[in-house]
């Protein structure tokens, strides 16, 4: 077993590198966004979780392979290249979204303050997404789940349904609408919670049932609860409701209730890709 070491090529070298721009891009980003401030905004909210969770998220995995923690503690229950392709994965989604968010909400002519957090959550994804071509295109790395198609799959489903849940505006007093957000919800911590079980290797192994057996269940459930909100959620939001001629985009109620008709139809979409990977057996998707 190897000793607890400290290497100093976990800061020096390219990875290292990265990850170092990485945590400094996030902070500036956090520091512009929070002196601007627009604390009423649930989409500002988000991009400061975002930026102050992927730099916390990528300091943990540097000192963790800087004093390789990851060869006598993690590898006994995880996939430890696996996990960090996916934490990168998760983290370049989730800043591409800040900056498609920030893009469409926040930027207007005059607003110096827009630009210049858009930009920066840019350079954020970019570099994120490196890192995330240099661990897909390095065959030295092990790819067990989440770094594969099947674990890909279901970071992408949990990633539209924060986006969705984030987005949920004007439900009040409309139980149709009450519903669908019950919809959008029961899926998201079990999407989690799958995937964690997949990269936790020894406590999957220690289920007393078999895990594909409960995804294939729960794919069929989540298909049904999206199946309902993709009817419900646009006739009970739009019914009656149309564009307004001035719709501002920070403020304006119908614009956001359309991304989250929209997500929806892409996460009914991704969920049925799964559930037809799985049941086939085909592109690594397991069956029981």
């Amino acid at each position: 077993m190897d000793k607890l070491k400290f290497t100093p090529s976990a800061l020096t070298g390219s990875r290292g590198g990265l990850h170092i721009a990485q945590i400094l891009m996030c902070v500036v980003t956090f520091i512009v966004c929070w002196i601007w401030g627009f604390p009423s905004h649930t989409y500002w909210i988000y991009g400061m979780v975002i930026w102050g969770v992927c730099p916390l998220l990528t300091l943990f995995i540097t000192i963790v392979e800087m004093f390789l923690i990851h060869k006598i503690i993690l590898v006994f229950c995880m996939d430890w290249d696996d996990f960090t392709t996916g934490m990168v994965m998760m983290s370049s989604l989730c800043t591409f979204s800040c900056t498609v968010i920030f893009a469409n909400f926040y930027i207007c002519w005059k607003c110096i303050w827009g630009w210049m957090v858009t930009i920066l959550s840019g350079v954020c994804c970019v570099l994120y997404c490196v890192e995330m071509f240099r661990d897909k295109c390095d065959s030295a790395r092990s790819a067990t789940y989440v770094a594969v198609l099947p674990g890909f799959m279901k970071i992408l489903e949990a990633f539209v349904g924060c986006i969705i849940l984030i987005s949920l505006i004007g439900y009040v007093g409309k139980p149709a609408l009450l519903w669908c957000i019950v919809a959008y919800a029961i899926p998201l911590p079990l999407t989690i919670l799958i995937i964690i079980t997949n990269i936790m290797t020894k406590l999957k192994n220690c289920l007393p049932c078999s895990i594909d057996r409960f995804v294939i269940v729960f794919l069929v459930i989540s298909v049904l609860l999206y199946i309902s909100a993709a009817i419900l959620w646009p006739i009970y939001s739009f019914r009656g409701n149309p564009r307004p001629k001035d719709c501002p985009g920070n403020s304006c109620i119908w614009s956001i209730q359309f991304v989250v008709t929209f997500m929806t139809y892409v996460n009914l979409g991704l969920y049925v890709i799964d559930l037809i990977f799985t049941c086939c057996g085909i592109c690594g998707f397991k069956r029981s």
